[in-house]
């Protein structure tokens, strides 16, 4: 298969554009501000009864995430091996993009009544969306040349940034101006979001499905499938043990995406419960941080060309050191939208950037793409299931979530500290062509 396709590019960036509006709104916008004003007691209190537990519903939120990656995490590394050795990667991709967009679609039945229920639905959705990326994120070192994926994986976050955009501004349109649309049940709007999630979501995965290879090196497995995916999962993980890079670069990404990966899942909730904000404002907030990401992905980009990815990382990475500091001490509105513009500058850079660092640390000539990357991604959901639980278990001994942003704080100066023991790729490269010293 010819790399660097035009159109197989292009299909393959649509994919962020098909999943990123889970990533908002049910992530990071109306989701969480719903579940905030819903999951709720008869009399309105916010410690509720989960399976028979006591727990607040900010905490439950905050488990919710944390079980759903654990699930990912346990799960993934066998898809992955099956789907390398049966060379059917994307007809795994389609069942975990399937299984997401439909849970979306049942979160439209969620009310105080069925909030067990709805949790659940939630937390498959999130199965769903997370494993589906896995595969998604394997197909760039198998269609494009390692110049290229800084450049093309801006392009997906980018991509994912303008279509979760525009749902979310027509989603908006019915929470803010229900009666336009003749709506006269308060809840109905963000109900309906939730399913046109899972509507866009399937509608446009359709384009990638049809033009990413489907088994492009051929394989053509015989005997028992699950043991020889078993076999193929060995096979790469001592590969991986032998790449000293590779390995340092997933310890430092497993500690600094835990930041990443938990304010971008919790900062709606802490701007909501911690600052008061009305529900206008946070939604505000997350248009900013997206609009914003779309410049960070490409300045992130335009920084690893010049510097290296590495070094490139380590300047985000210490920029969210800065953000959880100012977080610690924001009491005001104004400042919490100056910190979301920080934050969308170097969400998007670092995530992009790191899945473009991974693709090329991975040996060129591998055929084992979705193992290799299902290592990243049980690294990058450990990471959340972790930093989630540590932010919960921070808020429920403290009763506060600015201690939890302090303890973030330290997880990226602990994640700043292990990537500087990483030669920058570009220094890197170098070295295995050059100088050699």
């Amino acid at each position: 298969m010819k790399k660097n396709d035009r159109r197989i590019i292009n299909a393959w960036c649509m994919y962020d554009w098909a999943n990123s509006v889970h990533a908002l709104v049910i992530v990071s916008s109306i989701f969480p501000v719903y579940f905030s004003a819903t999951a709720l007691t008869e009399q309105g209190g916010d410690v509720i009864q989960f399976l028979g537990f006591s727990v607040k519903n900010t905490v439950l939120f905050s488990y919710s995430v944390s079980f759903s990656f654990l699930v990912v995490a346990a799960l993934i590394p066998f898809c992955t091996a099956i789907a390398d050795y049966t060379g059917k990667k994307k007809l795994f991709m389609k069942i975990f993009c399937y299984t997401g967009a439909t849970c979306c679609g049942l979160l439209f039945f969620f009310t105080r009544e069925t909030t067990t229920l709805s949790v659940f639905a939630f937390i498959f959705s999130l199965i769903g969306w997370s494993g589906s990326i896995v595969f998604y994120n394997s197909f760039l070192p198998e269609i494009a040349t390692e110049e290229n994926f800084d450049r093309y994986s801006a392009r997906g976050f980018s991509l994912g940034y303008v279509g979760s955009v525009i749902l979310l501004v027509f989603n908006l349109t019915m929470v803010l101006f229900p009666d336009v649309y003749g709506i006269t049940d308060k809840s109905l709007p963000a109900r309906i979001s939730f399913l046109t999630v899972g509507v866009w979501w399937v509608l446009f995965a359709q384009i990638p499905f049809h033009y990413l290879p489907d088994n492009s090196f051929g394989k053509k497995p015989s005997g028992n499938w699950l043991f020889n995916g078993f076999r193929e999962l060995k096979k790469v993980f001592g590969q991986l043990r032998l790449q000293p890079n590779l390995y340092k670069y997933l310890t430092a990404f497993f500690i600094f995406n835990m930041g990443v990966q938990t304010v971008m899942y919790v900062a709606t909730i802490f701007g909501a419960n911690e600052l008061k904000l009305p529900s206008q404002s946070l939604i505000t907030t997350v248009l900013l941080i997206q609009l914003v990401g779309i410049v960070g992905s490409y300045t992130f980009a335009y920084l690893s060309s010049k510097l290296g990815n590495i070094y490139a990382l380590m300047i985000g990475v210490a920029i969210w050191i800065g953000i959880c500091a100012g977080a610690y001490y924001t009491t005001q509105e104004n400042e919490f939208y100056v910190l979301a513009g920080v934050v969308g500058m170097v969400m998007g850079g670092v995530q992009s950037l790191s899945r473009a660092t991974y693709s090329k640390l991975i040996p060129d000539d591998t055929r084992d793409t979705a193992s290799y990357f299902s290592f990243y991604d049980v690294t990058e959901k450990s990471s959340v299931v972790i930093g989630t639980l540590v932010y919960g278990l921070v808020e429920q001994m403290t009763g506060s979530m600015r201690n939890s942003v302090l303890a973030l704080m330290f997880i990226f100066i602990a994640g700043l500290m292990l990537l500087s023991r990483i030669p920058s790729q570009k220094v890197y490269r170098y070295r295995l062509d050059g100088s050699g010293n």
